[in-house]
């Protein structure tokens, strides 16, 4: 299949062509640039499962510049984990040019993506403690690593919900579970599976019970999933305001955050900003969607 237009090309290999349900830094920065990679990369053999894994990799290369512990590690770590995040754009981007969509590719991200955090905060902390060895330190880093993954987790939930109303990217469930189908499927992606759903499953529950108590009983139907087909969902889950809102979490954010920090040498700043700046504006779009969105619905009214 021959090669679009780039700028052609970059629309196509968007999630959806409502930016406002993305990261704005996405959009306008990191995407693009993913979908550079992406043109030079659609007439090889590569697969966006390879794109995963070299992600994965910078990732860790990341972690183990930041253990070095010197400026200009750090500076370079700021810049690989700015690398990672283009790459793990890329990769789904790269699935959605070819049409190479995978339940192992979608597993294997997800699963790369805690295994780079985890290294990530367990290097940052360790940087930090050598300057300030307190049991604070300590304490930031893990609930800097715990933040990050709530956070970039409830951005997901409201993300798929929302690419569900547009009736696309059913690959990714809002609540993963395995069914009879995943079971009788691939194996590698079944298992896969099951580690994801040790890691993210109780997100996953989290997340919908945070859900269920902004919109309230009388509006949120009980069943395992969000009814997306109700005209108050379409409501709920269309919300632009919302959506900028919970956008602000995702890693594509919430990794940039960390790369300037690094570029100026604040690791110890970063961890008090991701724990303080960064759950604040969770807490803001958790309470505009219980305060305003859902006074909204009980007014009977759309945004």
């Amino acid at each position: 299949m021959p090669r679009l237009h780039p700028v052609e090309f970059f629309k196509q290999s968007l999630k959806s062509q409502s930016y406002y349900a993305d990261e704005l830094i996405n959009i306008y920065l990191l995407r693009p640039l993913a979908a550079v990679i992406v043109w030079i990369l659609y007439p090889m053999s590569i697969t966006p499962n390879h794109v995963t894994i070299v992600a994965v990799v910078v990732g860790l290369i990341a972690a183990f510049a930041y253990m070095q512990n010197t400026p200009t590690a750090i500076a370079i770590a700021g810049l690989l984990i700015v690398a990672k995040d283009i790459l793990d754009d890329a990769d789904g981007q790269l699935a959605r040019a070819k049409e190479l969509y995978s339940r192992r590719g979608r597993f294997l991200d997800s699963i790369g993506d805690v295994v780079v955090n985890a290294a990530l905060f367990g290097a940052i902390t360790s940087v930090v403690y050598q300057t300030h060895p307190s049991s604070m330190t300590i304490l930031l880093g893990v609930l800097s690593l715990l933040g990050i993954t709530l956070r970039v987790s409830y951005h997901v939930y409201y993300q798929v919900s929302f690419f569900h109303l547009e009736d696309q990217y059913k690959l990714n469930r809002i609540i993963e579970e395995i069914t009879e189908e995943d079971r009788k499927g691939d194996p590698v992606a079944l298992r896969l599976q099951q580690i994801f759903l040790i890691i993210y499953g109780w997100q996953d529950r989290l997340m919908y019970r945070i859900d269920q108590w902004c919109m309230g009983n009388k509006f949120f139907l009980k069943s395992p999933i969000p009814n997306l087909q109700s005209s108050i969902s379409g409501e709920w889950y269309s919300d632009r305001f919302g959506l900028r809102l919970s956008g602000l979490l995702g890693f594509g954010t919430e990794f940039m955050l960390l790369a300037v920090c690094s570029w100026l040498n604040e690791l110890y700043a970063y961890l008090f900003l991701n724990v303080f700046l960064m759950n604040g504006i969770w807490m803001v779009s958790v309470l505009f969607r219980k305060l305003v969105l859902r006074k909204n619905l009980e007014c009977g009214g759309a945004r």
